[in-house]
């Protein structure tokens, strides 16, 4: 299954862009599911039509979702909810507030993202568009398989090794024992989240179906922001295939007291082009009227894709790499708008740790490159390389080995 999803700041148009690709991509024949996990749905508004939390038949092809993320949180962690909850009352804890403190940070949103994995297994789809929040909820949403993986996992240790070889012989001894043993479902469920956890990590970050496109408007607020964005997204392992500038006015007619605000368009478009090559920047004009319903979605897909088929990859680069050069491995992240001075990089185990501000991203290390320490990292063409020299690693393991000797 293809997956597109679409990001920006909010009042960019994505909405309007993510449902004019669906419409599009159903009438080459895909069968499409869009779907919105902006908590301010506005699927519905652009079709308008009304939707719900189960896909809704648009026309032939074409169903459209709005995920209610409590109701995908009820059907997935009910059972664990149930269970510490009691736990937290029996501690005095109130019912609202117990129930408030058994959700993981992220935990809503994370249900969300699941779906994806069970409309990919269901076959009934060939492509997934996803109409997502704006572009800080969106990047916050799709690190939640990082972010959210270290809680999961300590969670499904506890189970694993305490919970589940106590459960049985806690639960033959006294009442006020038993009560804190979880039950069955609640231990399954912590283990089937984790297991959808890693799954959909690997989906997202599979560069030969799921690409990001970034919608934006030729404003500076927006043109940072989508900046920021890019750089963010490269980080967490997001390829981005393409740039969309909306709302641009039509530079052949007069546009009256618009006219500074084009020119100011213009030189910003022109910055655009510059800043986010090589990827692909489309431009989509502005329309006289509000895109809402079939028909001006048709017309709105047809000016941003003409005959061309919007699940193409529009540019095929991935944004991390390892490679090496004789005795020198290299893991390179493409980092287009990040500075040098805001990031960290650091290693631990097998785990190399990139910290660009507050967002963090953890890369596994080849079993090769595992306790050697990194050497300086450097930018070159708008790529962070992180070296890892071995001839060097062997020579420190030499000269401590030699200390040793000397000492005795």
């Amino acid at each position: 299954m293809r997956i597109l999803t679409f990001t920006g700041k909010g009042g960019v148009g994505k909405t309007s862009v993510s449902a004019a690709t669906a419409v599009r991509l159903s009438q080459l024949g895909y069968r499409t599911l869009v779907l919105s996990t902006d908590p301010a749905h506005s699927l519905s508004d652009s079709f308008n039509l009304p939707l719900g939390a189960e896909p809704t038949k648009i026309k032939e092809n074409l169903h459209a979702i709005e995920v209610n993320p409590y109701v995908d949180l009820k059907q997935n962690w009910q059972s664990v909810q149930k269970y510490y909850s009691k736990i937290f009352m029996a501690q005095g804890v109130s019912g609202v507030m117990a129930d408030e403190m058994t959700i993981l940070p992220g935990m809503e949103e994370l249900f969300s993202l699941l779906r994806i994995k069970r409309y990919k297994a269901s076959g009934l789809y060939d492509v997934l568009v996803l109409d997502t929040a704006p572009t800080g909820e969106t990047l916050r949403l799709l690190s939640l398989p990082d972010t959210l993986a270290w809680g999961m996992k300590a969670v499904k240790n506890v189970n694993k090794y305490l919970i589940k070889p106590l459960s049985k012989p806690l639960s033959r001894m006294s009442d006020k024992i038993a009560f804190f043993v979880p039950p069955a479902d609640a231990i399954e469920s912590v283990d089937q989240v984790f297991d959808e956890l890693e799954d959909i990590r690997e989906i997202l970050t599979n560069n030969k179906k799921s690409t990001v496109r970034l919608v934006m408007n030729a404003e500076k607020m927006s043109i940072k922001e989508t900046m920021r964005a890019l750089t963010y997204l490269n980080l967490y392992g997001f390829k981005v295939d393409m740039v969309l500038v909306n709302r641009l006015l039509d530079t052949k007619e007069d546009s009256g007291y618009l006219e500074n605000w084009k020119a100011i368009q213009q030189k910003y478009l022109g910055e655009i082009e510059e800043g986010f090559s090589p990827l692909p920047v489309k431009k989509l004009r502005m329309y006289e009227q509000e895109i809402v319903g079939l028909k001006s979605l048709e017309m709105f897909a047809k000016d941003m894709y003409g005959d061309s088929d919007p699940s193409d990859m529009m540019y095929d680069e991935p944004p991390i790499k390892f490679v090496r050069n004789g005795n020198v491995y290299e893991v390179q992240l493409k980092l287009m708008f990040a500075n040098p001075v805001d990031i960290d990089v650091w290693v631990t185990g097998d785990e190399l740790f990139v910290q660009i501000g507050n967002q963090r991203k953890i890369i596994t290390l080849p079993i090769s490159l595992t306790g050697l320490e990194p050497g300086d990292a450097v930018f070159k063409d708008k790529w962070l390389h992180i070296p890892f020299d071995l001839d060097r690693h062997e020579q420190s393991r030499l000269q401590k080995e030699q200390k040793a000797y000397d000492r005795g």
